[in-house]
């Protein structure tokens, strides 16, 4: 039975990078909407195609979007590929203050996104992404406020990110994906290690936080686990390399001459300013991959052990990264996208919310955030949840980490 509500059409996007369990996020709004009789357009590569829309370019069915139906969405919640597609476009990249929501020459873009759903006649929409992607769903629904002449368009937003350090949720899909994907990984660089007689880096996904190198480091059994969270000032690889180079000598002597060092990628962000790459992405991020810190790290921990002994080693580095997000998704992370999923229905058409984020607690019990909650509203940046020092997960990672000649661990 269909439920009362002034929604006739829904938009739904995905932005930013892949994540698994997607589709199972994407198939179960799709179906709560459509199983009430509501129309769902979903549109291909992000905001791609959106902030590039004008009158003389209209959006195409099956090139700019699709109509989704049942047959369309059934059997994908396992998936590997987005059925959507993604991109990082950042339609809003020219805002920096609220105000500029209303001005001309700096929300050009974010207004083509409108018009675009305008033109389709959109009621909602359900945008699929991480923290870049929820700043421009707010600034969307910020925007309207600012601009009354606007018809109003009702926005929700469900969080996305491997890195699993989105405020106002414990747990993004994908990210028990991805650390399963990476400790896997990490098993077999551990039994290379111990076959070979030598020492790996491995630099792992996560910008801002640690939480995917501490999960998949625990799971994967790692030597030693370094994050963002470690360090309250600059990341001094020297300094840090020094430090490894006593544990690779602890290690020698307790038996071990290999070991396993998993380094937040995020780290790259804590160099000084001379090491640092200078390219950036759409949304004015370091490219992190290009700065390789997990190859710096490897550097200064042989100069540091050549220093203490004077014998040369070879310390490998290797990047886990785009590996990750495509990787078979768990069954708790497609339990939790299709909650989320059903989650924007529910928020939509049963709540009647808007300017909201989806979320869960406890066991998958829905809840909603609103935007206010999320953004800081004097920089309209999202917050960050980062590993609490205090926090028993974050002690947990300490505990199992090698304690020397006193350690009984391979």
């Amino acid at each position: 039975m269909a439920q009362q509500t002034s929604i006739k059409r829904v938009g739904m996007l995905f932005s930013g990078g892949p994540a698994p369990a997607a589709n199972a996020v994407i198939c179960a709004a799709a179906l709560s909407f459509i199983n009430s009789g509501i129309e769902v357009v979903g549109f291909l590569d992000g905001y791609e195609r959106l902030e590039d829309f004008s009158e003389g370019a209209p959006l195409r069915e099956g090139v700019d979007y699709l109509t989704l139906t049942r047959d369309d969405v059934s059997g994908i919640r396992n998936r590997k590929d987005i059925i959507l597609r993604t991109s990082r476009a950042n339609p809003g990249k020219a805002i920096t203050a609220l105000s500029d929501l209303a001005d001309p020459q700096k929300n050009a873009r974010l207004l083509a996104v409108y018009r675009a759903l305008d033109s389709l006649a959109i009621d909602a929409l359900v945008s699929i992404g991480g923290d870049d992607t929820l700043k421009t769903a707010n600034y969307l629904y910020r925007m309207q406020e600012l601009m009354p002449d606007l018809r109003r368009l009702k926005i929700v937003h469900l969080p996305k990110t491997i890195d699993n350090d989105y405020y106002g949720i414990d747990w993004t899909f994908g990210f028990y994906s991805a650390a399963h994907f990476a400790a896997s990984e990490i098993r077999n660089l551990v039994a290379d290690a111990k076959s070979t007689q030598t020492w790996y880096v491995l630099e792992i996904m996560g910008r801002k936080a640690g939480w995917l190198t501490y999960a998949s480091g625990i799971a994967g059994e790692a030597t030693r686990m370094l994050s963002v969270e470690d360090f309250d000032g600059e990341f001094d690889a020297h300094a840090v390399g020094r430090e490894l180079a006593d544990l690779m000598l602890a290690r020698e002597h307790d038996g071990r001459r290999y070991g396993i060092v998993c380094i937040a990628e995020g780290l790259a962000d804590k160099l000084p300013e001379d090491q640092k790459p200078q390219a950036t992405d759409e949304h004015g991020n370091v490219r992190l991959g290009e700065a390789q810190v997990g190859r710096v790290l490897a550097d200064a921990m042989e100069r540091a052990y050549q220093e203490r002994t004077g014998v040369k080693v070879k310390v490998r580095s290797k990047q886990i990264g785009y590996e990750t997000r495509c990787s078979e998704p768990s069954a708790f992370d497609v339990l939790l996208g299709t909650q989320l999923g059903v989650g924007a229905f529910r928020a939509l058409v049963e709540e009647g919310l808007t300017g909201v984020m989806v979320s869960v607690r406890d066991q998958l019990s829905l809840t909603y955030v609103p935007f206010s909650e999320l953004i800081d509203e004097s920089t309209l940046k999202t917050r960050v949840r980062f590993i609490d020092r205090d926090s028993d997960f974050y002690r947990l990672a300490r505990a199992l980490e090698y304690q020397g000649m006193l350690s009984r661990q391979d």
